[in-house]
């Protein structure tokens, strides 16, 4: 399998999946507008969304595929199948007896996530009835989390990166056909969640079929993997926990700050999601599953190997990434986001957080690598306690900056907080003598420092003044957008390109 290509069809999927979510967030925005209606889905979708990052997509995945792969590398398929029956089969058993708590108990989850929405009735009642139709997300969702990490060690990856293209689209349906049938319309959201998590199960069900590893009910508490699993994923959740911990004090503090700061963060990030998204999830993606088997081979060298290929990635993409959210910061949000109440002030304010996140863009990306490779070793305690020292560190830098550059100085401890991280990580791969380096990085390092001079010349003199962008209007910003990005693109490529770099330097195969 040709890791390159695979991380290309991901990325691929996942961009079309981010453009899908803009166009849903387009939507909401357009047809619900911005009040009660929304405010009660947001909190409704909030809980079950949040346990999907905590619980399925992070805890489990990061427990469970280590595992799961080292069962089917070294223990045959019988027994491969049997643990993942156990495993699937306690999971819909916990994840039914959630849903209906969620389900039951939906009032009670309401008043405590969303306690100023007591004094509205009206309010409180409707975010209750979208709280019960969100709720079985949660076991939809979890499911599917299990059916890809299942697919992804068999290197089926197109087909989980799939799948949230599936639930944007339900979003995107739900907003333009089934709301005028609903009452009020915002319900159509409530029920495109569960629409969307079902369908995205249904999607994987044949892929599961065909290399026959579709889970079937059998309970075996006794199963030892099955308590394998479980121990890891204690730390897995509290380390999944720090980074919602972290997110949850930053919003504490931008409440404090200037009206407007916490959407000003938040619009950032939404731009900071398409390279994170892109190249790092992604690249977290299909690395785990290989770093897994070379762990279970006992292939110290290749493990090695691996890791390296994926730093000189992030170093290739994400520096330039990094240095163009920074340069052309205003450009891209004057373009995607000035319009109407969203003014001029607002988008220099939002610039600022932008530049203090592209400055650990690089820290962001560059733990989805080091992280699995003390994931793939079934040590998951060990990015756990640095996760611990991550936060510390950040909520330090958080009183540090922020009296002095408001909320930019959230964006830049997160971003700095990042890169400490990722720092620290790399530093126990090393210490460990886990990750050896590869010969070459210096070279490597002075041609890509002559590629990025080269983008930043470009993009200086080819964006012109921040006055421009703020004061022109619809096409005449995209279309200088759209030259200006690609011409970026052609200049940073053309120079690696004649300083030696070819694709098939990058081409790496994984484990099969």
């Amino acid at each position: 399998m040709n890791l390159l290509k695979a991380l290309a069809a991901v990325s691929s999927l996942t961009l079309v999946s981010r453009i899908l979510a803009f166009v849903r967030d387009v939507l909401i925005a357009r047809i619900f507008g911005a009040g009660m209606a929304t405010d009660a889905f947001f909190v409704a979708f909030k809980l079950p969304n949040l346990l999907r990052r905590m619980f399925a997509e992070g805890a489990f995945s990061q427990a469970f595929v280590p595992i799961f792969g080292e069962y089917k590398n070294r223990k045959g398929h019988e027994e491969t199948k049997l643990l993942l029956d156990h495993v699937a089969t306690l999971l819909a058993i916990i994840l039914f007896i959630v849903t209906l708590i969620g389900i039951i108990a939906a009032p009670i989850l309401v008043y405590i996530s969303a306690p100023g929405f007591v004094k509205d009735a009206d309010k409180f009642a409707l975010t209750v009835q979208l709280l019960r139709i969100t709720s079985p997300y949660i076991f939809f969702i979890s499911l599917v989390a299990v059916a890809a990490a299942i697919l992804n060690t068999y290197n089926k990856f197109w087909v989980p990166a799939f799948a949230p293209i599936l639930l944007n689209l339900c979003f995107i349906g739900a907003a333009l056909w089934l709301a005028p049938y609903c009452d009020p319309p915002i319900m159509a959201m409530g029920w495109a969640v569960f629409i969307g998590g079902v369908v995205q199960l249904a999607f994987q069900i044949p892929f599961l079929k065909k290399i026959g590893m579709l889970p079937t009910w059998r309970l075996n508490l006794k199963d030892a993997g099955v308590w394998r699993v479980i121990k890891q994923m204690g730390p897995a959740m509290f380390g999944v926990s720090i980074a919602q911990i972290s997110l949850i004090i930053n919003t504490i503090f931008a409440s404090f700050l200037v009206a407007g700061s916490v959407s000003w963060l938040y619009y950032a990030d939404r731009l900071m999601e398409f390279p994170s998204g892109l190249l790092g999830a992604a690249l977290g993606t299909i690395l785990l599953p290989s770093l897994s088997k070379h762990h279970a081979d006992n292939s110290t060298e290749e493990y090695s190997k691996l890791l390296d290929w994926g730093l000189r990635l992030v170093f290739m993409l994400t520096l330039p990434a990094a240095l163009a959210l920074g340069m052309i910061a205003v450009p891209l949000l004057a373009t995607f986001f000035q319009h109407g109440a969203f003014a001029a002030n607002d988008v220099l304010m939002t610039r600022n957080a932008l530049v203090g996140y592209s400055v650990g863009l690089i820290g962001l990306i560059a733990v989805k690598v080091l992280a699995p490779g003390f994931y793939a070793r079934q040590d998951i305690k060990t990015p756990v306690k640095i996760g611990i020292a991550t936060l510390i560190a950040t909520q330090l830098m958080n009183l540090i900056f922020v009296g002095w550059l408001q909320h930019a100085g959230l964006a830049l401890a997160i971003g700095l907080g990042a890169c400490f991280n990722s720092a620290v990580l790399f530093y126990f791969l090393r210490k460990h003598g886990i990750y050896q380096p590869e010969p070459g990085w210096g070279k490597f390092f002075f041609k890509l420092c002559l590629a990025l001079l080269a983008l930043g010349l470009t993009l200086w003199f080819g964006m012109g003044s921040e006055q421009h962008w703020l004061t022109s209007h619809g096409w005449t910003r995209i279309i200088h957008l759209t030259w200006l990005v690609a011409l970026g693109v052609a200049v940073y490529f053309a120079v690696l390109f004649a300083l030696g770099f070819r694709l098939k330097d990058f081409a790496k195969r994984g484990a099969s």
